[in-house]
């Protein structure tokens, strides 16, 4: 009987190890696409680095670049297979890039990073294999804001410039973003949601304020930045077409930061904009706004492959 018991015991431990074993299996998690080049540095400080991933193909290679989000305080460049695998099945290849944030460096340092980014991509278009006249962005919540505005921006390139990174143009082929703030003047977009949106710290870090009460009273002190880094102020017929979505909550005055800074007003706003001067602007709101588009990435493949 004793070794009955202990054959059962042994068998009940070899199931347990066993299903231990496929739990394990199974949680394990797939192996990810590793980037051609990883933390390549565009600049002296640690934050300023880019992943790359270089598509096959016949010629140079179009290019999607990735911003990412976090309210220019937080985030990181990090990406999952089904973020990078549709482009380079498409021979698209795809970059991502970390950038200083607000908390160590307010505007113009996060935007100006980004842009400083695609500058050094276009220097590396010879060795990487890249199209320099098809480079679109995308990104969510800050990241969608610093890609309208270089979307939207005039080039920051400097003809005259030593430096031959600084030579290379800012100008981008199209951008489909998520979530974007297309204002971030705290004086316009009280008036559009509302004033929970002035909680989320986005807006008063963004000028190095700890607090929305100094970034209001300082308000003269920060105005130009506000109205530089809101691309709404940048909307001009000859920017490239944008593809904007949000969350179908039209709900105002918004009803917490968080739902603030993500409305779809934003975009409702950037779309009136960008229709009354004849930019190319296609906005998706459930319920509210359809395209013409099945998603972003069907709106980035066009204007990248075509």
């Amino acid at each position: 009987m004793k070794l009955n018991i202990a054959c059962l015991g042994l068998l009940c431990v070899a199931a347990s190890a066993s299903g231990i074993a496929a739990q394990e299996k199974k949680k394990a998690p797939e192996p990810q696409i590793a980037p051609t080049f990883a933390e390549v540095s565009y600049g002296d400080n640690q934050m300023q680095v880019i992943d790359f991933w270089k598509a096959e193909g016949e010629g140079p290679r179009p290019l999607l670049v990735y911003i990412h989000g976090g309210g220019w305080v937080a985030g990181d460049k990090a990406r999952r297979d089904a973020d990078v695998k549709p482009f380079l099945d498409k021979g698209i290849s795809y970059a991502a890039i970390n950038y200083r944030l607000t908390g160590e460096a307010p505007l113009p340092a996060p935007v100006h990073d980004a842009a400083r980014a695609i500058q050094f991509i276009r220097s590396k278009a010879d060795e990487w294999n890249i199209r320099k006249d098809r480079i679109a962005l995308t990104g969510g919540s800050a990241g969608a804001c610093t890609s309208m505005w270089l979307l939207c921006h005039d080039d920051l390139a400097d003809p005259d410039s030593s430096d031959p990174i600084a030579r290379e143009s800012t100008r981008v082929t199209a951008a489909a973003v998520t979530g974007g703030q297309t204002s971030i003047d705290p004086k316009v977009i009280e008036g559009w949601l509302g004033p929970n949106v002035l909680k989320h710290r986005m807006i008063n870090m963004a000028v190095g304020e700890p607090t929305i009460e100094g970034a209001l009273e300082n308000y003269d002190q920060h105005r130009d930045l506000y109205v530089e880094f809101s691309a709404y102020n940048h909307v001009t017929s000859d920017d490239p077409p944008l593809y904007m979505s949000y969350g179908g909550d039209m709900t105002l005055p918004s009803k917490s930061a968080g739902h603030g800074i993500h409305h779809p007003v934003y975009g409702v706003k950037m779309k009136e904009k960008a229709d009354s001067v004849g930019q190319e602007c296609h906005l998706s709101i459930p319920k509210t706004s359809e395209t013409t588009y099945r998603s972003a990435n069907d709106f980035l493949m066009e204007k990248l492959l075509n």
